[in-house]
């Protein structure tokens, strides 16, 4: 292929096996827009992809482009897109529903059956992701950055939905007490959006004296370092349980105040596994999961816009030619990292 027609993209082919292939530049259909990306987010599924060649249920049949937490520039538009222009910032909304959702579910799209969600193995074909140097997307799924607000940034507006949705969860947190369980990248991205929507204190524990050195620059009133044999503190009011572990979750219900609320963050195993359960009846404790989110990606642009900072969840930085070392960095617990992120065009080199 010549340089004019073709790219580069980070494809998992199969557990431990990802490349930097050569694909064709594509194309903008007549409701597309051809992005230029700029930065990628590595998310545990790129890492499960390329580790276990499956994330959760969702097993390779072929080839993947990784990706869903991403930002550019509008390269191009299809014949019929209008209220976008070339050279605009931008991100994306990743989910593109099958269909239409049950009554039931009405306003809450992110639990509808069927979803090709960008750099997914759920469907077959898969839905190639957003890590390569250019991708066209469905100029309904673009979201305009606001004024001061880079691509870097924009790249984690999607994760950053995930915690403005799982602090939904929770009417009127305002001037309540919060405890986040799990100081990852999702977890430390909760921590921000708690203190955002007014919680009174924020406390974040986790096994990681890294991660939590993450969770306070995000904004953590006060950290719990489990290794060291910190205790959780107590009568807490809402609690976010964001590690997915489920030894963690007898201690957690015991953290949670009488009449308290536990938002289920992390991806608990879809096998058996022992939790201490008791607390959930006698504390009356209520117990809600979170999954994805519905249009939070819009609320967390206005965050950004309006000064919530986040960058402190970015603790590494590497070229698109270094995916496979970047995925490593960001599997490693021993790499004390949060965020890795890829910078897959548009600018000067990146040196890790």
């Amino acid at each position: 292929m010549s340089p004019v027609t073709a790219m580069k993209a980070v494809v998992v082919h199969g557990a431990g096996d990802v490349r930097i292939d050569e694909r064709p530049r594509p194309e903008p259909a007549r409701d597309e827009v051809l992005l230029a990306l700029e930065w990628g987010g590595i998310c545990g599924s790129d890492v499960a992809y390329w580790k276990k060649g499956a994330s959760g249920t969702a097993a390779l049949a072929h080839p993947l482009v990784l990706g869903h937490e991403f930002a550019g520039r509008v390269a191009a538009l299809g014949s019929g897109v209008t209220g976008l222009s070339e050279g605009q910032p931008v991100t994306v909304h990743p989910a593109q529903l099958i269909g239409e959702p049950p009554e039931r579910l009405a306003g809450r799209t992110n639990l509808h059956a069927r979803v090709r969600y960008f750099g997914s193995a759920a469907l077959t074909p898969h839905t190639d992701g957003g890590f390569s140097e250019f991708r066209t997307v469905r100029a309904a799924q673009v979201r305009p950055l606001p004024e001061g607000v880079d691509t870097e940034s924009g790249a984690l507006a999607e994760p950053l939905a995930v915690a403005l949705h799982a602090v939904g969860r929770v009417p009127a947190l305002r001037g309540r007490t919060v405890l986040v369980n799990g100081a990852g990248p999702i977890g430390s991205l909760v921590v921000a959006a708690a203190k955002h929507r007014g919680a009174e204190s924020v406390c974040a524990a986790d096994l990681s004296s890294a991660s939590l050195a993450v969770a306070r620059r995000m904004g953590a009133d006060a950290t719990v370092d489990v290794s060291r044999g910190e205790e959780l503190p107590h009568d807490v009011d809402v609690v976010f349980e964001a590690s997915g572990a489920p030894a963690a979750l007898g201690a957690v219900l015991r953290a949670t105040a009488r009449g308290g609320t536990v938002v289920q963050v992390g991806n608990l195993p879809g096998t058996a596994a022992p939790a201490v359960l008791g607390d959930l009846v006698t504390r009356e404790i209520t117990w809600i999961g979170s999954y994805r989110f519905v249009d939070e990606i819009d609320d967390a642009l206005t965050a950004l816009r309006d000064g919530l900072d986040i960058s402190p969840v970015i603790t590494h930085r590497f070229p698109l030619d270094q995916a496979e070392r970047a995925l490593t960095v960001a599997a490693d617990p021993a790499s004390a990292s949060s965020k890795v992120m890829l910078r897959l065009g548009g600018g000067a080199p990146v040196t890790a």
